[in-house]
């Protein structure tokens, strides 16, 4: 019998985002993909995932209360939609993290958490001890909830699909919170996660007008994101939203620039997947040497301008 596997949505109202695109792929290695559009106006958006290469059927649940995601009121939605499925599956994403793990408490199953690969019907790997040991860990519980890295997983197309949608209804409104506001960093720079090339800042940066002065023109040059350590944000050099590691973003791009960035296993959690990885520090034995393939020991004051001025 196939397995039927319902993958979230992740959306902004109007776009897919592409961590979906990643957990689609994952599905996909389990069963039959149905892809759950939860949210409030949301036919752009379920027209936009039938269209996604792989899945099967589209579910829309079109209601006020699942307007900003808010977990208390999605994961109700997807227990009583579990009836007809094997598997739910969701982007390791800040929502993700959210929706999963209280639909996991609700149909009393374990969770499998951030999976790279899928090893078999209930199968899986998922990285311990902040990425530096890969464990293989199969699932016993009779439905999964899973969520996927989206780095560890090529992205489905997104074209190519022809889903029927079907409305689907849960129960609405839980009541255990209300959606007040939310500030969203505007930027002209790619999003972190989806970013092909990727400067990030250490603590060696100094302060906030360094960090910009420094950072920013090489950053423009390459048509780069931005991306910090924690010990960077944590200082307030930059907003919580740029910080790369096992506490912030997980990202694999292209290419990784590491200006002044010791390296501490947290951030090499989240970027050593990367491509290639450039770094530039002073002190010759930093960790981060040891991941990179292109490193330059120098004063990241006067190596940063040069560089920029060469390209």
């Amino acid at each position: 019998m196939m397995t039927k596997v319902l993958v979230w949505v992740e959306h902004d109202g109007a776009v897919v985002k592409d961590a979906t695109l990643s957990a689609v792929t994952a599905a996909a290695q389990l069963g039959e993909v149905v892809a759950l559009v939860a949210g409030s106006g949301v036919d752009g958006v379920a027209a936009a995932a039938a269209q996604i290469e792989g899945v099967a059927k589209v579910a829309k649940a079109d209601d006020a209360a699942y307007a900003h995601a808010l977990a208390e009121n999605v994961a109700p939605l997807v227990v009583a939609l579990m009836a007809d499925y094997d598997a739910f599956v969701a982007p390791a994403t800040t929502t993700g993290k959210n929706i999963a793990p209280r639909v996991a408490a609700l149909l009393d199953v374990m969770q499998v958490s951030d999976i790279l690969s899928v090893e078999g019907p209930k199968t899986f790997t998922r990285p311990i001890y902040a990425g530096n040991a890969i464990a293989t860990v199969e699932a016993t519980d009779a439905k999964l909830v899973v969520t996927v890295r989206g780095t560890a997983f090529a992205k489905a197309n997104a074209t190519g699909g022809s889903a029927a949608v079907e409305a689907v209804a849960g129960p609405g409104e839980a009541g255990l919170s209300t959606y007040v506001g939310s500030e969203i960093a505007k930027s002209e720079r790619p999003e972190l996660t989806s970013a092909k090339i990727i400067v990030s800042g250490g603590r060696a940066l100094k302060d906030a007008p360094t960090f910009a002065a420094t950072i920013t023109p090489l950053a423009d040059k390459l048509g780069a994101a931005i991306g910090a350590s924690r010990a960077a944000v944590d200082a307030g050099y930059v907003p919580n939203d740029y910080q790369v590691g096992q506490t912030g973003k997980i990202v694999a791009p292209e290419v990784y620039v590491a200006v002044g960035i010791s390296g501490a296993i947290q951030h090499l959690a989240g970027m050593k997947d990367s491509k290639t990885i450039i770094a530039i520090n002073k002190d010759e034995d930093a960790p981060i040497f040891q991941v990179a393939d292109i490193g330059l020991v120098a004063d990241l004051f006067t190596a940063v301008p040069e560089l920029v001025s060469k390209l």
